[in-house]
């Protein structure tokens, strides 16, 4: 392994733990058994597939990303390509012959055991001269080549089965270039190109399966400069945004990452992040389902069956220690899980009295008397008017009531600017107890057509 420079290590540090979730970000799902359905279609993000597969997956074979940089004289960049390498596993039964046969299922005291495709964390780590990046820049290629292993299973010291591991050969490579940028500042456009360069050529209509123990998954780079900066690709200072929005990022997203808020450190991700992302202090450890929060997921996962904890353990090594994890929480960590506040503000006896959002802080904004132009007219509280709702509505009862009447019970004005009319619909039975509850449905000015009073 490459040993970074400790200004470059320290800052890689701070990021890998983020790294870490991009990386098993869907690895199992809840409930961490192989025979759960969405436990069939894994591997969802940052798959680089073999060049001549992208025709028929659909899927792509290379990530590019691109981003501005201050690099000194005599910088060096550090990079480290992080990715997954699909392990087929399958299961093995010993026979009365002293021999082993493949089998679908084979039951242990503490676990199941199944086919299941695990995942072995690789790294391709460089550390080249700024100088190096200029012109036709630095290409560095890397083979792992296919390799197969076996496992003995015994109980009570007999054989009762094994386990064949078998990874595929995997091909890439990796591209980096620098080119100095005009205006005020020295910086530099870094692009670093990530491509699966397998030569292997699928059959006609070849299942994903087949292409996946060749593909580089989950990947996504580090990067980190021994003593310049990156600009945030997100907010960017006002002189380099030109540079910036001419960068191209495909099939991922670099965001700064650096410890306490620093900018030596760059992560470039398959999924969108923000700058400097975090993992909330109160996680449990690694869940690989960020779709759910760690309590509903640790809750959940406590609640399985004797058997499908077994089931569990059984498919994957990861997925047994979030069982053990589960099993394992005390009641002050679950607790702990239940809800964070991550910033406290003193505020006034005249704040607690009038929060921000209350009208009546807002002395120029009155919803019972505000008015508001539709037509040429004027429509305030107390208005009828013909309700029009739009397509672009997100409710969809509200298109039934088209062409229905209503009336204006106040008009709303959004932060933002955007006006909205709280309407209760005309010989509704309950129009009297919504009132009086303050629920009321809401259209925009152009979803109403101003009615003559009666």
């Amino acid at each position: 392994m490459t040993a970074f420079p400790e200004s470059i290590e320290s800052g890689f540090a701070g990021a890998r733990q983020i790294a870490d979730a991009v990386l098993l970000e869907g690895y199992v799902l809840y409930p961490y058994r192989a025979s759960a359905a969405k436990n069939r279609l894994r591997w969802q993000f940052g798959v680089l597939v073999p060049p001549e597969y992208t025709a028929q997956g659909g899927e792509h074979s290379h990530q590019r990303t691109e981003c501005v940089m201050e690099a000194r004289q005599d910088d060096r960049l550090a990079v480290e390509l992080r990715f997954l390498r699909v392990q087929r596993r399958t299961v093995e039964q010993a026979t009365a012959t002293g021999g082993f046969e493949p089998v679908e299922r084979l039951e242990l005291a503490d676990r199941v055991l199944v086919e299941w495709d695990e995942a072995v964390e690789e790294r391709i780590e460089l550390l080249v001269s700024v100088e190096e990046l200029m012109g036709e820049g630095v290409q560095h290629g890397f083979r792992l080549p296919g390799v197969g292993e076996t496992e003995l299973l015994r109980e009570d010291g007999t054989a009762v089965g094994r386990l064949v591991r078998r990874r595929e050969q995997v091909d890439g490579v990796v591209r980096l270039r620098a080119e100095e940028l005009p205006g005020p500042y020295r910086a530099q456009r870094l692009t670093a190109v990530v491509e699966n360069a397998s030569t292997w050529m699928p059959r006609r209509r070849t299942p994903r399966e087949e292409a996946l123990p060749r593909a580089l998954v989950s990947a996504h780079l580090l990067l980190g400069l021994e003593h310049g900066r990156f600009l945030s690709v997100t907010d960017p200072p006002e002189w380099a945004r030109a540079a910036v929005e001419r960068c191209r990022n495909e099939q991922t997203w670099p965001v700064l990452a650096g410890a306490d808020g620093g900018c030596k450190v760059i992560l470039s991700s398959p999924i969108i992040l923000e700058d400097h992302p975090r993992v909330a202090p109160e996680s449990l450890g690694t869940l690989y389902d960020a779709t759910e929060i760690d309590e509903i997921l640790a809750l959940r996962t406590a609640a399985l069956t004797d058997e499908e904890k077994r089931e569990a353990r059984g498919t994957d090594e990861r997925a047994g220690a979030v069982i053990d994890l589960a099993e394992s929480m005390p009641p002050e960590v679950l607790e702990r899980l239940h809800g964070a506040i991550r910033g406290l503000r003193e505020i006034s006896s005249a704040d607690a009295e009038q929060p921000w959002w209350d009208p009546g802080n807002d002395p120029a904004v009155d919803p019972e008397r505000d008015e508001v132009l539709v037509d040429g007219r004027a429509v305030a509280a107390g208005s009828r008017v013909l309700l029009r709702p739009g397509r672009r509505r997100t409710d969809a009862q509200d298109l039934f009531l088209a062409g229905r009447t209503g009336v204006v019970e106040a008009v709303l004005h959004d932060v933002d600017g955007s006006v909205h009319l709280a309407v209760t619909v005309e010989d509704d039975p309950g129009a009297d107890l919504w009132r009086a509850q303050g629920r009321f449905r809401y259209f925009q000015p152009d979803e109403v057509t101003p009615l003559e009073e009666s």
